[in-house]
């Protein structure tokens, strides 16, 4: 049976000391980016924040702020829906027998082995919720949970869209949950403590990061290791895979409109191909309003934000 230890109190703590205890250990979160399911964070990313190598992110966008304010009302739903209780846990739980495993549940469920995760989605992200379906950062992440807690299920309620309130049982995983231990050991154990780097991935969360560890501004040549050369050579033979692919999917589409002929939608066995019309957009012609109106086009010119640097390859 897992055992788990209430660590951090967030009573009266600021958001940035519970960022820095987030460093101590892995969270749900973080364990969505170190098995490859979160397509905004990567593995060098977490590595960075858990080695102290980075600024804890403490900025808000208007996802999170709304993330965080809807919280309450999405678990109040879940309780009004289901006849359940809720209570808050202000605590950060640590696993006893994986003192790197860190749970901040957004609730638990009383008289129910089962916890609570709120959350909130764009319309847009609607198919990752059909059926019984849950995105995969969040099905890792409530997996992560039952790790720490020993729980045998977790519970996922959403507000989808800002209209459409849904909810679903996650069911213990004991194959993932086995996963999680091994890959978290894995990389606490061999990268975090070390403080030995990670393998880069193809991730743009990868590049991300990388860029923001350096600030390219010594004017000199720096000498690369041999191994550079494996590298070019992979990216000069990914750009000329990319243009093979291009010209073959170009070819099958003029091939396909050759016998498509005049009609507008065609079908071959469990495909349908449709020609379909854009409307065309309106544009705004600065060039001529500029000529028209330089004062005032000159009154609204501002300094467009630094574009990070990118490298290049001859």
């Amino acid at each position: 049976m897992m055992s788990y230890s209430k660590v951090f109190n967030a009573v009266g703590k600021s958001h940035e000391e519970w960022l820095a205890f987030r460093r101590t250990g892995i969270g749900g979160s973080d364990m969505s980016a170190l098995l490859g399911m979160n397509p905004y964070r990567s593995v060098l990313d977490i590595w960075l924040d858990k080695t102290g190598q980075s600024e804890p992110d403490t900025s808000e966008n208007q996802y999170t702020y709304w993330g965080t304010k809807l919280e309450a009302l999405v678990a109040d739903e879940f309780a009004k829906q289901t006849g359940w209780k809720v209570r808050n846990n202000n605590f950060t739980l640590r696993s006893d027998e994986h003192p790197w495993m860190l749970a901040n549940i957004d609730r638990e469920i009383v008289g129910v082995d089962a916890g609570l995760e709120c959350k909130t989605a764009s319309a847009y992200k609607k198919n990752e919720w059909e059926g019984d379906g849950v995105p995969d950062a969040y099905y890792i992440q409530c997996q992560h949970y039952m790790a720490v807690t020993g729980k045998s299920s977790w519970w996922i309620a959403c507000l989808l869209g800002g209209n459409t309130f849904i909810y679903k049982e996650i069911p213990r995983n004991e194959e993932v949950i086995a996963s999680i231990i091994a890959q978290g050991e894995t990389f606490w154990q061999e990268f975090v403590v070390p403080k030995i780097m990670p393998a880069t991935d193809g991730s743009a969360a990868c590049s991300d990061a990388i860029r923001a560890m350096f600030t390219p501004q010594n004017t000199e040549v720096v000498e690369l290791p041999n191994s550079a050369e494996v590298y070019i050579q992979q990216y000069q033979s990914a750009l000329d895979k990319a243009r093979v692919a291009k010209e073959e999917k170009t070819a099958a589409i003029n091939a396909l409109m050759l016998m498509m002929g005049n009609n507008k939608s065609g079908s071959c066995g469990s495909y349908t191909l449709k020609y379909t019309n854009h409307k065309p957009k309106k544009k705004f012609n600065d060039k001529a309003f500029a000529e028209a109106y330089p004062d005032l086009f000159n009154q609204f010119l501002e300094d467009a934000p630094a574009s990070a640097p990118q490298l290049r390859i001859k």
